[in-house]
């Protein structure tokens, strides 16, 4: 992947953390442009309390903002998280000077996660371990882009008994206080930014994790991004039928009633299609920023609605003892559980789910 700079790299802290980086980041094989429009990720350098944002062109740009953060650094919700979408970025790492050596890089996840490379750490390979937590984004493709055809049959313009277990499921996790809200992005962000990560990424800022309940052997409803999972009512803006994945154009293929404007479906499309075409007895998959003990999870911490993503769930689901029943931790990020239905899954984990994502 080619990647870039922009903003302030050679600054005071900067430029000793951007030389570093740069340099694990050319061993590891990625290749240093200096044109950004030629870049897939871009490290967005910018004094503490002053975000520049990063407008990027295309949705397969990812965009890394590095920072300074407070001493101390106590609440990285409060402290942290705001970087992220005033950036416009998928990822934040904020240096955290604490004493005379070398900051501490504290990694801010658009998950809410937080995990940190201490200074200290820079004997043990520092920047090693900061490229460990950066490579699953360095080396990942999003698959967000949908392609909408005004199609579905008419008998399901209302929905079905299908669609309205998945609104009880948005209703259950509202009740389990499972859907954690990000910040307003409309109150952190600029009229024009906001428009401009809606446009590319149909982030609408109501609430975390995502639904969906397979209807046929080939298609899948699914919760859309950015609604308020507690109140999925509308077909084709609230719940979306996904038929399919186009691998040409990278994007998913969803069917909306005639006449009706539709939103985005969920940004991990490509993951439950993933799982739903391979494994025809799992009935639906339930996504929740909480946690379970003693499950498998994955290796990484791959960004939400890629390719690398999706493969790395579909795997461990493909290698349990009960595919149609199986819970997979995303690591720094949250559970993706499969069922043979959405009732099923709520009756299996009752009482299990954590609402803290361990970090890594």
């Amino acid at each position: 992947m080619n990647f870039t700079y922009v903003g302030s790299p050679e600054n005071g802290t900067f430029g000793w953390f951007s030389r570093g980086l740069r340099e694990v980041m050319e061993t590891e094989g990625h290749r240093y442009v200096d044109d950004a429009d030629s870049a897939k990720l871009v490290f967005n350098f910018f004094p503490r309390g002053r975000p520049r944002p990063f407008r990027r062109r295309a949705q397969a740009v990812f965009v890394c903002a590095v920072t300074e953060f407070p001493h101390p650094f106590t609440d990285h919700i409060a402290q942290g998280y705001p970087i992220l979408p005033r950036a416009l970025a998928n990822l934040a790492v904020g240096l955290v000077r604490c004493g005379p050596g070398d900051p501490d890089a504290h990694f801010i996840t658009m998950e809410q996660g937080h995990y940190v490379v201490p200074g200290n750490a820079l004997a043990n390979g520092y920047f090693q371990q900061v490229y460990a937590r950066i490579a699953p984004m360095a080396s990942s493709t999003l698959v967000i882009d949908n392609f909408f055809r005004p199609d579905l049959p008419e008998a399901l313009w209302s929905g079905d008994a299908i669609t309205e277990s998945i609104s009880r499921a948005g209703r259950k996790l509202d009740e389990l206080d499972l859907l954690p809200a990000p910040f307003p992005m409309d109150e952190l962000l600029s009229p024009r930014d906001f428009r401009h990560i809606r446009r590319l990424f149909g982030i609408g800022g109501l609430s975390y994790g995502n639904i969906s309940a397979r209807y046929d052997a080939d298609r899948f409803w699914m919760s859309a991004s950015g609604v308020d999972k507690s109140r999925l009512k509308a077909i084709g803006r609230d719940i979306l039928m996904v038929t399919g994945y186009d691998p040409a154009r990278n994007g998913m293929l969803v069917s909306h009633p005639p006449r009706v404007e539709p939103r985005r479906v969920s940004v991990d499309a490509i993951e439950h299609w993933m799982i739903y075409r391979e494994h025809p007895d799992v009935g639906a998959i339930l996504h929740v920023h909480g946690w379970m003990r003693d499950i498998r999870s994955t290796d990484f911490n791959y960004p939400c609605g890629t390719r690398e993503l999706g493969r790395a769930v579909a795997g461990i689901v493909r290698e349990a003892e009960d595919p149609s029943r199986c819970v997979v931790g995303l690591r720094n990020h949250g559970l993706t559980i499969t069922g043979t239905s959405l009732d099923e899954i709520f009756a299996r984990v009752d009482g299990k789910i954590l609402r803290t994502v361990p970090m890594e």
